[in-house]
């Protein structure tokens, strides 16, 4: 189900995803706080469409104002552990990562996922695209639930 929300103009475009961080301090006062900040912080989502014929406004954190733009929640793609991984079983990351170089990076340490939270698999994409892990992990890719 998609909500409407307000995002920076910058980033008002169908298909961006971004995860949304909270409440800022130059959000005080703001006339559009309840528009605005109507999403839940830590969650990644996905920009579906934006609202037509509606204007710029201005705001203190974007430097081209915001939009009003429709979002969903976006699914994650993640590396986690392959020993008994399969969908609709709860997993969570295994840990941080420091090989930033890695192909698989982005998967071992997504973005708007929490290392120390559960998460339930919707589906098992299959191999990671690396070769070699280099913290010698058994990993499996897979897309996990998105929270609605």
């Amino acid at each position: 189900m998609s909500t409407v929300t307000l995002i920076g103009s910058r980033l008002a475009e169908p298909g961006t995803e971004f995860v949304y961080e909270g409440e800022a301090d130059a959000c005080t006062g703001c006339p559009y706080r309840s528009q605005c900040l109507n999403l839940q912080p830590g969650t990644k989502y996905r920009v579906t469409s934006v609202r037509e014929n509606a204007q710029t406004l201005e705001c203190a954190m974007h430097a081209g104002g915001v939009r009003a733009v429709e979002v969903e929640p976006a699914a994650t793609r993640a590396n986690i552990t392959s020993k008994g991984a399969f969908a609709g079983s709860k997993t969570s990351l295994p840990g941080p990562c420091p090989y930033v170089e890695c192909p698989s990076h982005e998967y071992c340490e997504p973005d708007g996922v929490s290392f120390d939270e559960e998460y339930r698999i919707a589906e098992i994409i299959g191999e990671p695209p690396h070769e070699v892990c280099h913290l010698d992990r058994s990993l499996e890719l897979v897309e996990l639930e998105t929270e609605s």
